[in-house]
């Protein structure tokens, strides 16, 4: 049986879409009527490059990864899910046996098979397989775009409350304001930051982050002619040291940074700005090598960490913290989309502009079917 299209990448610059069998449940897995899933950077990048790091798109593959939709169908040992549930999809099933799954750091997991990332399919489809423990009921205030929206906020949320340990009063730092490092800012302050500064080169993205959920923006100074990237950086945290009244130790100082670009200087520029003994979180995925002031990061006895996608009590302390209305994800859909839309979509997500020059935060492509107004 087969009347499942989907939206598949066969190469670089190569996506069409083709009839897929619908897949078969068994045991605990449920078949989910996709009916939103936003546009990812890392979906663009294998748009465009065909690969991220050592993952490579070999086989035909089919994109997107943070989807909501309403479950079809049910496996015989499913107990939690029937017909009709709205749910948010968590798109990584793990294998749940090895070292790092048993002690609760499965999104460490070596076999993960995770959507849209080599080899796996992704779910930009009419139909998704998964097992149900993967699908979070959405409660009855929240739409199907917020349950899409519960992906990219579990990332943040990851960063920030699992693997940062945020502390209510606490003072933030989130270099970028693209989608995830909004969501950090959101997070933080969701979490009782005192204080969420926003840091990016694009003065507009700023602006909306000071609208959305940041305190406090910063715009970092252009490079003087033949400055290293080292020396920038000291400059460009002394200058926001200044201008915020940001000082090494005491109540002005930072407890966390959070970089979400990747970006060499914001990580240089973060281990600078960041308080004796504070956390540095490394969330954006950028060049596979840099330069950073080690010394800096040694004397100060930074807790330098890394933070990949999401683990255990991500997806429902996000979807709690929108249920609660602390964390509001409607201003961020910028852009809508259907189905049969989809290549327009992420062309207007690669630009980063659609033709009428309103800026893109996030694009939501419908599922088959499903009008874009219908959230």
């Amino acid at each position: 049986m087969s009347d499942n299209p989907s939206f598949v990448l066969r190469g670089i610059e190569d996506v069409v879409y083709e009839q897929r069998p619908i897949p078969e449940v068994t045991g605990d897995e449920v078949l989910v009527s996709v009916k939103k899933t936003g546009i990812c950077g890392s979906d663009v990048h294998y748009l465009v490059a065909g690969r991220i790091a050592h993952y490579v798109v070999k086989d035909p593959m089919v994109l997107g990864h943070e989807s909501s939709g309403v479950v079809s169908k049910v496996g015989p040992d499913v107990k939690d899910l029937k017909v009709g549930d709205r749910v948010a999809l968590e798109p990584g099933a793990t294998c749940r046996k090895c070292e790092d799954c048993k002690r609760g750091r499965y999104e460490l997991c070596p076999y993960m098979e995770f959507a849209a990332t080599p080899p796996f399919d992704g779910t930009l489809a009419r139909f998704y397989r998964i097992p149900a423990d993967l699908c979070y009921k959405l409660p009855a205030n929240l739409t199907l775009e917020d349950g899409a929206m519960m992906e990219p906020l579990s990332v943040a949320i990851h960063a920030v409350a699992n693997i940062a340990g945020l502390r209510p009063s606490q003072k933030v730092v989130v270099f970028g304001a693209g989608p995830v490092g909004l969501l950090c800012m959101a997070a933080a302050k969701a979490l009782g930051a005192s204080r969420v500064i926003g840091v990016d080169i694009v003065p507009h993205r700023l602006e909306f982050a000071k609208s959305y959920a940041a305190t406090d923006v910063y715009l970092p100074p252009k490079f003087e002619p033949g400055e290293t990237k080292i020396a920038y950086s000291e400059r460009n945290a002394n200058t926001m040291k200044e201008q915020l009244g940001i000082d090494e130790r005491g109540p002005t100082a930072i407890d966390l940074v959070v970089d979400a670009s990747g970006a060499e200087v914001s990580i240089q520029t973060g281990i600078f700005v960041a308080r004796q003994g504070g956390t540095f979180v490394q969330l954006g995925m950028g060049p596979p090598e840099i330069t950073i002031p080690i010394t800096a990061l040694l004397i100060k006895e930074l807790n330098f960490k890394g933070s990949f996608r999401y683990g255990p009590g991500d997806y429902p302390l996000a979807i709690s913290l929108v249920e609660q209305g602390k964390i509001d994800l409607k201003p961020l859909i910028t852009h809508r989309f259907p189905f049969e839309n989809a290549i327009e979509a992420f062309q207007t997500t690669r630009v980063g502009k659609s033709p009428d020059g309103k800026g893109v935060i996030k694009a939501v492509i419908s599922g088959p079917d499903v009008s874009p107004t219908d959230y």
